[in-house]
């Protein structure tokens, strides 16, 4: 049997979270609320700063949709509780999730998501830190993920998000140069990159994280 978007599994050996509230059928967000633009999946995702949000308040964020498998594993190494949901925003530090269900503040949750189609998962460890709970038609309904730590350097995959564009064609650039292309080995120049992207940040003002 399939399970629905947003509910709790409810198969056999399996149960909800204590404490979790009844879902509602999930409603995936449409339209645009009045403070938060709803991301399109496919979209390249629009980067803005944060305001007012301490869970990833120093990061700029993704408006950005994507699917989470979230879970609580048992102490026999089962799952206790799963659901699958789908992004509203995401940063470095944390993510939210439009959902018509509610787990405990402070849950400790494990997550899944891929940033891109065909790409490796993002695998880390959440804590929910806050929620909301307005109409759902505007994606306003749903909670806060504050990542914890991450598996594998996962985490690398969304410093990319951010950074990539602008990293690649500092680093092409780069390597176009009689610095880079006079140094011995691959290793020497992936160095000498480094050391410039860093001069870089140190001597000119602005936010690398939004490419400014």
């Amino acid at each position: 049997m399939m399970q629905r978007k947003g509910a709790v599994k409810s198969s056999p050996g399996v149960r909800g979270l204590e404490g979790a509230e009844a879902p509602r059928a999930f409603v995936p967000p449409v339209g645009v609320g009045a403070s938060r633009v709803v991301p399109t999946p496919g979209v390249v995702p629009r980067i803005e700063m944060n305001q007012g949000e301490p869970e990833h308040r120093h990061f700029p964020r993704a408006n950005l949709a994507t699917h989470f498998d979230l879970w609580v594993d048992d102490e026999a190494g089962g799952r206790r509780f799963s659901a699958n949901l789908v992004s509203i925003n995401v940063s470095v530090s944390g993510a939210f999730l439009a959902s018509t269900f509610f787990l405990p503040m402070g849950t400790v949750v494990r997550a899944r998501f891929a940033l891109e189609e065909g790409a490796a998962p993002v695998e880390t460890r959440a804590e929910i830190v806050r929620e909301e709970r307005g109409p759902e038609e505007e994606g306003k309904s749903g909670f806060a993920l504050r990542f914890l730590d991450f598996s594998g350097q996962t985490e690398v995959a969304l410093a990319r998000l951010f950074l990539g564009a602008r990293l690649r064609a500092f680093t092409e650039d780069y390597l176009k140069s009689a610095r880079a292309r006079s140094l011995p080995n691959e290793l020497e120049r992936v160095i000498d990159v480094m050391a410039a992207w860093e001069l870089l940040k140190a001597t000119t003002p602005g936010d690398p994280w939004r490419g400014e």
